[in-house]
């Protein structure tokens, strides 16, 4: 157990940044969240990938939607469905990390859906999801600092 913590630990350290640079969204070539429905997380409690025939701009990122339906819900609601920290690892952002995610890591957790980086990751984070929030949202606020104080220069 110890030694999987470590690879983990390890791994995250190798692909983390502390900065968001100018992208507060997790995005792979434009599009958040890797393509998949982030109203589906809350509708269907499952990750479903969207489809590039419904999709939506928002804050820098396309997003799509697995229906017209839940598209239309996201571009009434962003705030309600957008993952928390813009989609990246919740776990590592109480580190002051800033780390990818794998969409289908995900946990719905009074109304907000967190990502992680892996499952292992996702495992840990649930042990104590007050404990790691308290410290994402602290670093969380620092990120978006830096990213707004970037679009100001």
């Amino acid at each position: 157990m110890l030694t999987r913590l470590i690879i983990v630990s390890l791994g995250l350290l190798l692909t983390a940044c502390t900065s968001l640079g100018n992208a507060p969204i997790y995005q792979d070539e434009g599009v958040a969240i890797e393509g998949f429905d982030t109203v589906a997380y809350f509708e269907q409690d499952k990750a479903v990938k969207g489809n590039r025939n419904f999709s939506y701009s928002y804050k820098g990122s396309i997003w799509n939607f697995s229906s017209e339906e839940n598209r239309t819900k996201f571009i009434n609601n962003p705030d309600k469905f957008a993952p928390e920290y813009g989609g990246y690892c919740a776990y590592a952002m109480s580190k002051g990390l800033v780390v990818s995610s794998d969409p289908e890591a995900y946990t719905l957790h009074d109304g907000k859906l967190y990502l992680n980086y892996s499952f292992s990751v996702r495992n840990t984070w649930r042990k104590d999801i007050p404990a790691y929030l308290a410290k994402s949202e602290i670093n969380w606020q620092e990120k978006i600092a830096d990213v707004e104080a970037n679009f100001k220069e």
